[in-house]
């Protein structure tokens, strides 16, 4: 899923995610006032966005071929040369403003027709349910962009936001060797690459130096499918890449 920073993108929009509410499923709306939300003329340049970090670990899975083309040319190496993908986050340790998200556990799943940085994306988002509203109003806002920030200031205006699911995420495994489930949308299974000859496990990293999602990947092969919102992805026997990742907009 990585691209070269564009200069511009070809879909504009920054939704956020509604406040949950009982559906499962919501529409996104303008987010209302919170600690943690982007001052009305951050834009303008007059005042600084409030500070967000986080840090974790990463599970992505998309269409792509093993490695993902998008990290060395910028553009997929799928079959159709799209971008699907499932993207899962553990947050270990988090804030944005006075909200701790620490602990939160929270996927995406992603639509581009064509490279990212062309932009007319989609995007529908889910949190575990122990997630709270001022928890899901904070990622909302990093997740569409609305503070700056890497890597979803240059993400966030490539998708529009079509939904918000709250269900019930569990991992298992560990590393290359992760499944990350999310209750009622879908799955991803993760699995090392093999050795075509012994059949052993054939360990791959990624490094990007600059990378602005993460810069070391620790590549695999994956299957995944999932469905929510009127959004569904899958794809078998594709790019899987587990990693840590450190976020922030700090300066």
């Amino acid at each position: 899923m990585h691209r070269t920073p564009p200069a511009t993108v070809g879909g504009r929009a920054r939704p956020a995610l509604d406040t949950p509410g009982s559906p499962a499923v919501e529409s996104p709306r303008s987010p209302r006032s919170t600690s943690c939300r982007e001052p009305p003329n951050l834009r303008e340049g007059t005042m600084a966005a409030t500070r967000w970090y986080l840090k974790g670990q990463g599970y992505e899975f998309c269409n792509c071929q093993f490695g993902c083309g998008c990290n060395f040319g910028g553009f997929p190496n799928s079959q159709d040369g799209s971008c699907r993908a499932l993207v899962g986050l553990a947050i270990g340790e988090g804030r944005c403003g006075e909200v701790d998200l620490g602990g939160v556990k929270c996927a995406g799943l992603f639509h581009w027709p064509k490279a990212i940085h062309e932009g007319h994306g989609r995007a529908v988002f889910v949190v575990d349910p122990a997630t709270t509203d001022p928890q899901v109003e904070a990622l909302a806002q990093i997740f569409t962009g609305q503070l700056g920030g890497n890597p979803w200031e240059i993400l966030g205006p490539t998708f529009t936001v079509q939904g918000l699911v709250r269900a019930p995420i569990t991992i298992e495994g560990r590393g290359r060797k992760s499944t990350f489930r999310v209750e009622g949308v879908g799955e991803g299974r993760g699995d090392t690459l093999k050795n075509p000859v012994t059949g052993e496990d054939h360990l791959v990293d990624v490094v990007l130096d600059r990378g602005f999602i993460w810069t070391r990947g620790e590549c695999g092969a994956g299957s995944f499918q999932a469905s929510a919102a009127g959004l569904s992805v899958a794809a078998e026997r594709s790019n899987w890449i587990y990693y840590q990742f450190e976020w922030s907009n700090a300066a």
